[in-house]
């Protein structure tokens, strides 16, 4: 029964001075025992292909049309508000004017009322304003009081103006009177005591609205029209700046379409600094393409090669009726088995590798391998210890794939000890991996040959000496690496393991 701990982690050194591999295990036998004892990812059934060729992906809308929206919101907010503040003060503006105008005719009435011998009231200078005079010009005075007779200019002609005798009036009073049916009126209204006389006269000055909201008209008139000419305008130059802004995308589209028929392949238009981190990422995803095309080409190529060798040689012996055909064709067959695996091993965790980096947690993959590596040697004794919360940039499944390799390594060579330590190093950049047996270890100077693929060094135990090999290429693919040193804890081989964090 295997032994899982979660302690602290050492803070012994380790030595490392070397970068080479032991031998360990196929790929596929671990990952299949891993799948056995519930420690690995479970089976995941591939979704039907799709024609990428034929499927436009989705959008939601365009940017332009938003862009265009969001300013014509702004600038007919923007518009409607300044017009009806300014609408509000210019109606306030011209009305006070409106009413300083009847204000000074008040004042000029007062200025010229004296009274007769008999007390009634009479102007000794006539008034400026020849509106006065004309019936019905729109421009009224009246001096009145309580129990008298109406002093009236002669506009009012036979009419007469409705005083409020109750009102105060010690200081101008302005207000609105609808007396007259078909003439809205703007008054204002004071009380005077003649000198001689103790009396209070109502003096009043109305004058029609007409004139004010035809003034008033003619303002809004010319704000309506104004303000639509700035809306257009500004919607213009909203177009316009649009238009110009999403230059920039226009010419990344076209350096796209560059790529993809003149065969370039980077995007070298200089372009604005908002739209150069995109163009960055694109540049880098085309260079990430185009490395793992290369990668695929260059395996497909060292994979044809590998099996050339072993074909030729199945082929003479079988064309020359060689008598050691069967034991000939065994030992071809196990040496391409050996690199079609590696090859397969090395693919998979290219074409799992992404632009954004991947997420697995090392204690559960360690525990996972733990489970199922002891299945397969169970008079081992395990220990794991370390972070629990370490998670590296990893694929889960290469993660297993790395840590069964390395672990059963350490079983099948070691002498019934594995020790197994998480983020060894918590300050560096690198998630670092311990595993220690405690078997004879491999002398410093065979460290760098036993990665080779197929080196092994005890041909006695069962093995197909690319355990290591696959190990040291899964961690390279995703920016990590392998070295070995002496484990000072159990005197074996310590293998440590550098992946990137998360």
């Amino acid at each position: 029964m295997a032994l899982v701990t979660a302690s602290t982690t050492p803070t012994k050194p380790r030595a490392n001075n070397s970068a080479g591999a032991s031998d360990g295990p196929a790929a596929s036998s671990v990952a299949s025992t891993i799948d056995a004892a519930g420690g690995g990812e479970e089976g995941v059934t591939q979704p039907p292909q799709t024609d990428l060729a034929n499927t436009d992906p989705a959008h939601t809308g365009s940017l332009a049309r938003r862009m265009m929206m969001i300013a014509a919101g702004w600038i007919f907010a923007l518009l409607l508000i300044g017009g009806l503040a300014l609408d509000r003060a210019l109606t306030g503006l011209v009305t006070n004017q409106f009413d300083e105008q009847l204000e000074l005719s008040l004042m000029a009435m007062v200025s010229s009322a004296e009274l007769d011998p008999f007390g009634e009231v009479f102007f000794n200078r006539p008034l400026g304003d020849q509106r006065f005079l004309e019936p019905g010009s729109g421009f009224y005075w009246q001096i009145s009081a309580p129990e008298m007779d109406a002093f009236a200019s002669r506009s009012l002609w036979d009419e007469r103006l409705e005083i409020d005798y109750n009102r105060d009036a010690v200081k101008p009073a302005f207000y609105y009177s609808n007396q007259f049916a078909d003439e809205r009126l703007r008054v204002v209204q004071r009380s005077i005591n003649l000198p001689g006389s103790e009396t209070q006269w109502q003096f009043v000055v109305a004058a029609s609205l007409a004139d004010l909201d035809n003034e008033l008209a003619d303002i809004r008139a010319i704000l309506i029209w104004s303000f639509v000419l700035l809306g257009l305008g500004l919607l213009l130059m909203a177009a316009v700046q649009t238009w110009y802004g999403l230059g920039p995308l226009r010419r990344v589209r076209r350096a796209i379409a560059r790529i993809r028929g003149a065969g370039t392949n980077r995007v070298t238009d200089p372009l604005p600094l908002e739209v150069q981190p995109m163009v960055q990422e694109l540049n880098a995803l085309l260079e990430h393409s185009e490395k793992q095309a290369e990668e695929a080409r260059t395996h497909a190529g060292n994979l044809a090669h590998a099996l050339k060798t072993p074909l030729t040689v199945v082929t003479n012996a079988a064309s020359l009726s060689d008598p050691e055909l069967n034991r000939i064709v065994m030992r071809e067959v196990a040496l391409m088995r050996r690199q079609v695996d590696h090859h397969l091993a090395r693919a998979r965790a290219v074409g799992r590798r992404g632009i954004g980096l991947s997420r697995a947690n090392v204690m559960e993959s360690a525990r996972g391998v733990e489970r199922a590596v002891s299945r397969l040697y169970p008079e081992v004794r395990f220990d794991i210890a370390g972070k629990g919360d370490a998670d590296v940039a990893v694929e889960r499944q290469d993660l297993d794939e790395m840590l069964g390799n390395a672990i059963e390594n350490a079983a099948k060579y070691g002498g019934g000890s594995v020790f197994v330590t998480l983020d060894a190093d918590p300050v560096s950049e690198h998630c670092v991996i311990w595993v220690e047996d405690d078997g004879p270890g491999i002398p410093e100077e065979e460290r760098t040959a036993i990665f080779a693929r197929g080196a092994r060094l005890d041909t006695e135990k069962p093995g197909t000496g690319l355990g290591l090999a696959i190990l040291r290429d899964v961690a390279e693919i995703y920016g990590g690496w392998v070295a070995l040193s002496e484990s000072e804890d159990l005197g074996g081989l310590l293998a440590e393991l550098h992946l990137p964090r998360a």
